[in-house]
């Protein structure tokens, strides 16, 4: 019998109780999805895990990276016998699993703990390895005789010479640094391999601009820069009858090269086109005038000239398709050689030789190893460019630099090539067609190579995007659109002629190619100066807490190395830069020997000296977010300045005062007057302890100590400074000379 229940209407069979169309509707609990349990959890992640098979080697330059980062995150320099316990204990650790030939995951877990610690005793013996003499935190002109090696880049205050100096003053030849740069004012710009004398002030290489900033001060350590300063007059010939080491004599010829092909090209192509081209040559980048550098940032074109894994690809990759397309033009030749070969050991001579041409920087360093590595894989019937080959290249970088871990173009340069390989890797593979018109062919590969370039581009920005946030605080929001227009130009006909250019220049046959690369350099800057001046081509972004940094490249890693569903976690990871909180800008920031100061007002930082220590001063606000261009303080309504000091009126954001005369103290009456008005009062000099009664004082004395500072204003009028020194820790590139 048939009955209809009440509440539904479903008709059921009495006897039975099953529904007149079947089998009773399922309960709620069943047709919902069903949470996996531990044990079914744990067992697909093992099978994620298994199915990478030898993909685990490719976390072994993570693993080395990861200790090296650890050392050079310390607050306090490790003891000498720490890195030879840990380079013993990896070498024992490896010998280990190839003695007693462990399971899979034992063997992964060894080896990545044996990278692990040999990272960090690398980077500690190599740090003991290269410790050199550092000049003075402070010191009167002395008198610098020595070599020029090389033309350093530019600063704000001119041109720079790298110095092998013989002798400063009366220093004592230990205490004498083995490399010098120095700023010229004025003169001639003399060329390596000159001896010359010149008086200068010579101090020790800067501290970071700002606590947490960069430190450009470890970079010149590992560079065995270990003073810089500024000329104080023309340089003159030093005459002299010593001769300079073999090494530095051989460095500095090459060097007098790189500087007459410099000379020749930017009197062949003039200033504007000349300079960016010399830049891409030679790694001289003294002659590119300001305004271009500027747009070429702006339009995110800036990584353009800096010699690096772009150029390297381009030359080693034109080579070896030049090489190749020869041999295989001449048949008898072809069916005599392996073509694929030949060419891959000329590309990897033309890679060396631009290394050479270039001065041997570590970002062409790095992009060349890459490609020795890539061209050698070709050699050995190896596939040239997969994931493999880029963990060995990271892998040979690290140990020969350990430091690169620090710098970012290292970690720019290897995110952007994972993604790019990893891209590739799941790229779908077109089918060849079969008798299609050769007009529709043509179509459908530009279309392609279209997609795959836009595509190319976007994965790489993004791949560099969190380093380029918390490194530089620039992102060009039209940056895709200008590097998919410059790209074939840089590719097909700019690095190709200035390849060529270079290499005929020797002869006299240099001037064609040349002028087209000039054409190529004039249109590619007609191109970033259109995006740099169109409507927000770029805008600040301020860096993240310190570990976003460290988490956005696991999340990178993650997402490039990992295969299967589970790489998606690393995408959160990757987005922690942006994702994370800000932490709350400072309130007054100060340079490192109390010279300059800036107070936020909103999102501005209104500088007391616009023209003293401007870099530093811009590089800390955009690293905290701020606009920079909040003019001088003596046309802000809110102080009053004068040529020695600044005190805040009525209507200052914040009662901060500043007076930086060095070389004589501030007179009494404007002394007092700030001190009456500023509840902050930062004083360059060394003032006597009661001389300035306002609540909070930082003397010369305490810049000494803490380096730069930011300090943050609480309630109740409290402050709370932050300094440099605290952050960077006690560190051979840290210390000063008396605490070494």
């Amino acid at each position: 019998m048939r009955v209809t229940t009440e509440r539904s209407g479903m008709e059921v069979e009495e006897a039975g109780g099953a529904p007149a169309g079947g089998a009773w509707p399922a309960p709620l609990s069943t047709r919902l999805p069903r949470l996996p349990s531990a044990a079914e959890a744990l067992a697909w992640l093992a099978y994620e895990i298994e199915r990478q098979g030898r993909r685990w080697t490719l976390w072994t330059p993570v693993a080395f990276g990861s200790g090296a980062g650890v050392y050079f995150g310390l607050p306090r320099e490790p003891q000498a016998w720490l890195g030879w316990a840990g380079a013993i204990l990896a070498l024992l650790l490896v010998a280990a699993v190839a003695r007693w030939r462990a399971g899979p995951p034992a063997t992964a877990a060894l080896v990545l703990i044996a990278c692990a610690i040999g990272g960090f005793s690398a980077a500690k013996l190599r740090t003991d390895h290269v410790r050199a003499p550092v000049a003075p935190t402070r010191g009167p002109p002395e008198r610098l005789e020595g070599w020029v090696v090389d033309i350093a880049s530019p600063g704000q205050g001119g041109r720079r010479l790298l110095i092998a100096p013989s002798r400063i003053g009366d220093w004592p030849a230990k205490a004498t640094p083995i490399r010098v740069r120095v700023t010229l004012r004025e003169g001639y710009t003399p060329s390596p391999g000159e001896p010359i004398s010149l008086l200068a002030v010579i101090n020790a290489p800067p501290p970071p601009a700002s606590p947490g900033a960069y430190d450009f001060a470890r970079d010149a350590y590992f560079q065995s820069v270990g003073g810089v300063g500024f000329a104080l007059g023309p340089p003159s010939t030093w005459v002299t009858d010593e001769v300079a080491p073999r090494r530095l004599r051989l460095t500095m010829r090459i060097n007098a090269v790189r500087w007459s092909l410099t000379r020749r090209i930017i009197g062949a192509l003039g200033i504007e086109a000349g300079g960016l081209a010399a830049a891409m040559t030679t790694g001289h980048d003294a002659f590119i005038p300001p305004d271009q550098v500027n747009d070429l940032r702006a339009s995110g074109l800036a990584h353009i000239t800096s010699i690096s894994g772009l150029h390297m690809a381009i030359v080693g990759g034109f080579v070896f398709l030049a090489v190749r397309m020869m041999i295989a033009a001449w048949p008898w030749l072809a069916l005599r050689i392996h073509g694929k070969k030949v060419a891959a050991a000329v590309a990897l001579t033309a890679v060396v030789a631009y290394l050479v041409l270039s001065g041997w920087p570590p970002p062409a360093e790095r992009a060349a190893i890459t490609a020795v590595i890539a061209f050698g894989a070709i050699l050995v019937d190896r596939q040239a460019i997969n994931l493999h080959a880029l963990a060995l290249a990271a892998m040979a970088v690290m140990l020969l630099q350990p430091e690169a871990v620090t710098q970012p173009g290292f970690q720019m340069s290897f995110a952007a090539t994972a993604a790019l390989v990893a891209m590739a890797e799941v790229w779908p593979r077109t089918v060849r067609e079969i008798n299609t018109p050769w007009p529709i062919r043509m179509i459908q590969r530009f279309g392609g190579w279209v997609t795959a370039a836009a595509a190319a581009s976007f994965v790489a920005g993004a791949a560099t995007g969190p380093f380029a946030i918390q490194h530089f605080n620039r992102v060009s929001t039209w940056g895709l659109i200008s590097n998919l227009l410059v790209e074939p130009i840089s590719s097909f006909l700019m690095m190709p002629a200035l390849a060529l250019g270079a290499a005929l220049a020797p002869f006299g046959l240099g001037q064609g190619p040349l002028d087209v690369a000039g054409f190529s350099i004039r249109l590619m800057n007609d191109i970033s100066r259109a995006v740099a001046h169109a409507p927000y081509a770029q805008f600040v972004v301020a860096s993240g807490p310190g570990w976003t940094l460290p988490t956005a490249f696991l999340g990178l890693l993650i997402l490039c190395l990992w295969r299967g569903p589970l790489r998606w976690v690393g995408l959160p990871l990757a987005l922690a830069i942006s994702l994370a909180p800000k932490p709350t800008p400072p309130d007054v920031w100060a340079a490192a020997d109390g010279a300059a100061v800036a107070v936020r007002s909103g999102r501005e930082a209104i500088l007391f000296r616009p023209d003293v220590k401007l870099f530093g001063a811009e590089l800390w606000a955009r690293r905290r977010g701020l606009d920079p261009s909040g003019g001088e303080a003596a046309r802000d309504p809110g102080f009053e300045c004068d040529h020695w000091s600044c005190a805040p009126k009525a209507g200052a954001p914040l009662k901060v005062a500043a007076a930086w005369n060095l070389k004589r103290p501030l007179q009494s009456e404007r002394l007092d007057q700030i001190c009456a008005s500023a509840e902050l009062v930062i004083l360059r000099n060394d003032f006597k302890p009661n001389a300035c009664r306002a609540p909070v004082v930082l003397t010369g004395a305490d810049f000494a100590r803490g380096g730069s500072a930011e300090l943050w204003r609480g309630p109740g009028g409290s402050w709370r400074v932050l300094w440099a020194q605290d952050v960077r820790g006690r560190r051979p590139w840290s210390w000063g000379p008396d605490l070494r």
